[in-house]
Formats: C-alpha cells, sequence, structure tokens
C-alpha cells in the first residue's frame, strides 16, 4: 500500500486575490466544473456515503448559488460544504495562503478557547470576562446551535459523523467564526454562570491571531486534551496499575514513515517486550487500551499492534480499490518540485506504485493486488485476557481502521464516545491535491477506497464511527476538576466484575 504522502505542487502565475473583489460568474463556474470533474474521476470514495442522485443534487445547490459573482471567501464556503458532504474525514479543501494571512491579520478573534461539555459549548479559560465553564448562549445575537451548525463544515469527518466535529471546534472556534462572520471588533456574548440558568452578557474585545494561539496553549482542559492538539511528544507507554490490570496507551501511529524506519522498529520492539511481560505475568487479566489520542499515522504500526490482540487470522482490509491508474487532470495537480522533467518523473513513479498495487479492473474499479493485503496471524504473545478500550472522536485514519478491528475481532469492552473514523471503512493511505485555475482553491482527498475486515454489529450503523459499549462523557463538573471520566469509569467497572 501506498503509505508515505505524495503531494504535487503546480506552480500557476502569482494571483492575490482582494478580499472582497468579486469574481466573474463564468471564472467560478469554471472551478466548480473542474472541481466536480476531478471528483468523479479521481475520487473512489465519492459515492461511498452519498447516492448519486445526492452527489448530483449538491452540484445543483452550488451552481444555484452562483448566479451573480462572489468573493473568493463565498465560493469558498460553497466548495466547503461539498466537500465536508462526501463523508471523508481525509478531505481538505484550503484557501490560497496568501489570501488567509491577509485576511486573518489585526485584532479580529474571539479571545477565548471552547470546549463542547454535555452537548454545551462553554469558555475553557480562566479569565476576568466570562467564568471558566460558563455555557455560551449566543455570540453577537446570533444563537450557538446556529453557529456551530454553520461552523460543521469547517472540520470534515468519516460517513455521517458528527462527534468528531467537536474536536475542530475545540481547536479553531475563533478562526471558523471569523472566516463565516467576518473579522470582529467587537463580542456581545450572551452566557450564564456554570450550573445557573440565569443568562447574563458580557462584550469582549477581540484580539490578535498570536494571542489567540497563546491563550489555547494555555487553556483550562489542557492536562486532559494536551494529546488531542498539536505534535505529540509521548507517543505510546505501559504500565501496571494494579495486581491485575495494565495500561498501554497509542497516542499516535505516526511513528516512523514505514516498516523499515528506526523509529517503527524501536516501537515494535517496545510493544513486543510489553506483551511479552503480559505473556509472563497471566495475573494481568485486564488490558485498558487508551487510544483516545490516536489521529492516525502510518502502517503497519496499527496492525502489527493489533496482532497483540487478536485471537484469529485477519487482514488489513476486506476490500481496497481505486479509481485510476493514470491520474486524471495532470493539468491541475499540486507538483513537488519546479522543474517540468522532475515533475514527469515524480507523476511516473506515482502511476507505476498505482498500477503494481491496484493492477486489476473489476467492474469499473482497480483492486487491490492479494500481496498487499495478505492473511496475517495473531502475533505467538497475543493478549488472552479481558481487553478494555477506550475511544474519543479525536480517533481517525490508522487510529480508526485499529479501533475498528478491535471492537470488532475480539472481546474488547468499549468505552467513550464516537470516533470520527469509520467502522466499516475509509479513504485513506494515499492523498492527492489539486489546485482550482481561476481562484488557486486547494483541494485534497485520498484515493484507497477501503472496507475494513469487520463484521457486522447490532451496535454499528453504516456510516457512523466506532460506536461504545459504554458511552461516557465528562461532565462539566468533571470538566471543571479536569477528571478524566471514562478512565475512572473503567477502573471501576473493572472492580465491580
Amino acid at each position: 500500500m501506498l503509505k508515505s504522502k505524495i503531494f504535487f505542487f503546480l506552480f500557476f502565475p502569482f494571483l492575490l486575490i482582494a478580499q472582497n473583489v468579486k469574481l466573474p460568474i463564468e471564472k467560478l463556474k469554471q472551478d466548480l466544473i473542474i472541481f466536480k470533474d476531478i471528483r468523479e474521476k479521481a475520487n473512489s470514495g465519492l459515492y461511498k456515503y452519498r447516492t448519486k442522485q445526492q452527489i448530483d443534487s449538491i452540484y445543483s445547490w452550488a451552481f444555484s448559488q452562483i448566479k451573480q459573482p462572489k468573493t473568493l471567501l463565498d465560493f469558498y464556503k460553497i466548495i466547503l460544504k461539498i466537500t465536508d458532504f462526501e463523508g471523508s474525514l481525509h478531505n481538505g479543501t484550503t484557501l490560497p495562503d496568501d489570501f488567509q494571512n491577509k485576511y486573518s491579520s489585526g485584532n479580529v478573534f474571539f479571545p477565548y478557547p471552547v470546549k463542547l461539555i454535555e452537548n454545551k459549548l462553554v469558555i475553557n479559560f480562566q479569565n476576568t470576562e466570562i467564568p471558566l465553564g460558563s455555557q455560551i448562549h449566543s455570540i453577537n445575537r446570533i444563537a450557538i446551535n446556529q453557529i456551530l451548525d454553520a461552523f460543521s463544515k469547517y472540520y470534515t469527518t468519516d460517513g455521517y459523523n458528527i462527534t468528531g466535529k467537536s474536536i475542530g471546534i475545540g481547536s479553531s472556534f475563533a478562526k471558523y467564526f471569523e472566516m463565516e462572520y467576518g473579522p470582529q471588533k467587537f463580542f456581545l456574548v450572551e452566557y450564564s454562570l456554570p450550573n445557573k440558568s440565569q443568562k447574563l452578557k458580557k462584550t469582549v474585545a477581540a484580539v490578535s491571531n498570536e494571542i489567540r494561539k497563546e491563550n489555547f496553549k494555555n487553556r483550562h482542559s489542557l492536562p486532559i486534551d494536551s494529546l488531542q492538539y498539536g505534535k505529540i511528544k509521548g507517543k505510546y507507554s505501559f504500565k501496571v496499575i494494579s495486581p491485575n490490570t495494565s495500561l498501554l496507551a497509542i497516542n499516535t501511529f505516526a511513528i516512523g514513515r514505514n516498516a523499515k524506519d528506526k523509529e517503527h522498529l524501536a516501537y515494535k520492539k517496545y510493544v513486543d517486550s510489553c506483551f511479552q511481560y503480559l505473556s509472563d505475568n497471566l495475573q494481568i487479566k485486564n488490558l485498558i487500551v487508551d487510544v483516545r489520542n490516536n489521529g492516525g499515522g502510518t502502517d503497519p504500526n496499527d496492525i502489527i499492534t493489533f496482532s497483540y490482540l487478536a485471537q484469529k487470522p485477519f487482514r488489513e482490509n476486506a476490500l481496497a480499490y481505486v479509481n485510476f491508474q493514470e491520474i486524471p487532470f495532470p493539468e491541475y495537480l499540486v507538483y513537488e518540485e519546479n522543474e517540468l522533467q522532475k515533475q514527469q518523473e515524480e507523476k511516473k513513479d506515482f502511476e507505476d506504485e498505482i498500477k503494481d498495487e491496484f493492477p486489476k479492473l473489476e467492474n469499473g474499479k482497480y483492486i487491490q493486488d492479494e500481496k498487499f493485503n495478505l492473511l496475517l496471524q495473531p502475533d505467538k504473545n497475543n493478549f488472552k485476557g479481558q481487553i478494555y478500550l477506550l475511544i474519543s472522536p479525536r480517533i481517525a485514519s490508522a487510529g480508526s481502521l485499529f479501533t475498528s478491528l478491535a471492537a470488532g475481532n475480539t472481546n474488547a469492552v468499549v468505552i467513550g464516545e464516537e470516533t470520527m473514523g469509520g467502522y466499516f471503512g475509509h479513504n485513506g493511505h494515499t492523498p492527492i491535491e489539486y489546485e482550482l485555475p481561476n481562484t488557486k482553491i486547494k483541494t485534497q482527498f485520498s484515493i484507497v477506497n477501503l472496507e475494513q475486515d469487520v463484521p457486522k454489529k447490532a451496535s454499528q450503523i453504516f456510516g457512523r464511527g466506532i460506536i461504545p459499549d459504554h458511552e461516557v462523557r465528562q461532565t462539566l463538573d468533571d470538566f471543571l476538576r479536569n477528571k478524566d471520566t471514562q478512565f475512572e469509569y473503567t477502573l471501576k467497572l473493572i472492580e465491580q466484575k
């Protein structure tokens, strides 16, 4: 499987579109047509969760929105709605860098980090204006539910999942607000104090992007969710927490670039030593596997880890395929190199790997060769006790593939909240990026459509993430105390058993 992220950057003549300049209808329609053609030819996941009729319908809506000239930002929001509607967390659509940098300058941002707790948006920062944990009801007279609904398009998740959007809300609320409603100088906030119903109002001043970032770094929930945002330092750990229970935390699968990488080999050795220890200490009958912070990474970290939990032979995928062997619309590709010859070599290498892995055309799909999806065996040191799997909305990509295999093919008791990554499958592994010729909007998606090797379960709904056996969310009181609700619930569950 092509696991490395291959990007192509194509350099067009410099174009900076001013914030309020409206682009001609014919230019916008041309970009929308190209965007649609690219998705239909290259994106194998286009109809994974939506029928052709539904996809055609949203494009009909999009074209109906371009009956008069529009600003780049307004057109971008139309493209975002289509991107989000497809249902893949690997979808990404971005504005030109120069436009974004200019647009986000000055004191224009909502000042305080926020977090969704019990489906309520609360202040996640100790400050003197609006107390920590206060529930926000409206901002600038816009109801918070309306705001959150508008923000949904800015953060993509697999299928019909919505829990994963809380990750984007928690990290980028201020940026989304600026994008959706424009730069602000002040914010009129209607709120209520923690565990109170009386509504209060406070006007707070906007801040710069630098202060916004600094406030986020100092958010109240940092001790609990530090691993869900930014670079992860402690990628994995193992410890014995009681005479009969151990904890294995795997915070990312971004551990080396491939199976030969030194970092991956060190991880493989470490994991094997953990399960060797468990094999030698049979009194440890409970293993908590915490993947709540795992947003994905590279193979074979996910598969090797699962081999220590598996009780029978398994495959990474039940099926994998792509739509093409020769990259469609290469004139809009984003290349890594400037020189034409190197671009051509890069494109050829990419296509040669695709042809090697996906050689056979069946019903319009190029199917993965079995040598890239071998039947794998459980490791000799596989754990035979009771597994407790901790999950959260942060879990995605390789993290959700591992979690799906563990939830579907072991005795794992799954605790936490629905993942943003799909249970039955996703589009992943190999990203590709294009740039639209008139607006310079970039769009990225992964080309490999994967059906994961998992059984059907009554609790699992197609198009949703991994559904926990025990749904456990942090309460407002637990949030204020920075209590790890799910972990403590798991320990009590083990004690009761």
